[in-house]
């Protein structure tokens, strides 16, 4: 799925699940339209499309009221607590009448299951064209046909905002000097090492907190976090083994001790306003970073290379704030 935003995901894949379950919907809601005054027939229908639509919760069928005509028809039978119930004040069946007769609800979390869920209406109509009813259907969204590919995460530089009760007190505080501090040189070799040489594809520096967490290329489902004695000590590179620079990077190898260098100068730039960590991956070649006010950026690696100090802290108190915030 090519798309530019996460909206956009969304958006299509809701077009997707419109396409799917419309269609199916409009056929079952004819076969109902004869049987609305039995209630056995109808739930005999809504039960016998289910071998087809084995991804829906629930079907019911409803009177042009709003009132349930049906109970609650699943894969096991009925549920009968649902019979006799009013729905024409829930979400899903504002709206439903207009340019459409099909109607895909915004996901909820659902009351009894406490899962993310959608609800399709679809309107019943008479030979005269007229609305007699409405049937609806419950889908549980993990159970739903899915995505073919992932989201995808824009690689343009965004800025998340910082706390406000941090940026208030903001020129309060001053830069305490961290253990870490006192060896960045040596953490900066020991990182590009690990990274270059020993499959580390993730790696972030908590400089205030005197740690780092690596993800390996061979194992990205576990972290490891390497204490302030790991990352100065360079036989931790013992504990990893060596293998090539993955061939899914696309940050240069070379480029990566020159990011980290540019995180220890952000460290020290300002005593206010100072990184407190900084992240890179090579897989996706975006840079992480979080200051002290709280305020975090994330960004190409090669955009943030071509970023100067002045880029980030500019030439006044009220610049660098709004910068930060």
């Amino acid at each position: 799925m090519n798309s530019n935003s996460l909206e956009e995901t969304i958006r299509l894949q809701r077009e997707k699940l419109t396409a799917l379950l419309g269609k199916e919907l409009y056929q079952i809601a004819m076969q109902c339209t004869p049987k609305l005054k039995d209630r056995n027939e109808l739930e005999q229908v809504l039960y016998n499309v289910f071998p087809r639509l084995t991804y829906c919760k629930h079907l019911y069928v409803l009177n042009d009221n709003g009132k349930q005509l049906t109970s609650n028809v699943n894969q096991s039978g009925t549920d009968n607590t649902h019979f006799d119930r009013e729905r024409m004040d829930r979400p899903y069946m504002q709206g439903i009448i207009g340019t459409t007769d099909f109607k895909l609800s915004d996901a909820y979390i659902s009351r009894n299951r406490k899962r993310p869920s959608f609800t399709a209406i679809q309107v019943i109509r008479n030979s005269q064209g007229g609305v007699v009813g409405f049937l609806g259907a419950d889908f549980d969204i993990r159970e739903l046909p899915g995505i073919k590919k992932s989201y995808e995460e824009p690689k343009y530089w965004r800025q998340i905002k910082a706390d406000p009760a941090i940026r208030n007190v903001l020129f309060n505080q001053e830069r305490t000097e961290s253990l870490l501090d006192k060896h960045l040189d040596d953490v900066v070799h020991i990182m590009n090492e690990l990274i270059t040489e020993h499959g580390v594809f993730h790696g972030k520096i908590h400089y205030s907190s005197n740690r780092a967490t690596i993800w390996e290329t061979d194992d990205p489902f576990t972290y490891r976090i390497l204490s302030i004695d790991e990352l100065i000590d360079p036989d931790i590179c013992l504990a990893y083994p060596s293998c090539p620079y993955h061939e899914r990077a696309i940050v240069p190898a070379k480029e990566v001790a020159s990011i980290f260098k540019i995180f220890s100068e952000l460290r020290f730039a300002d005593e206010n306003i100072y990184l407190r960590a900084g992240s890179l991956n090579v897989i996706n070649g975006m840079v992480g970073l979080n200051f002290s006010c709280d305020g975090s950026h994330y960004m190409r690696f090669d955009e943030f290379l071509e970023k100067n100090l002045d880029f980030w802290f500019g030439e006044s108190d009220e610049l660098l704030v709004d910068n930060f915030q």
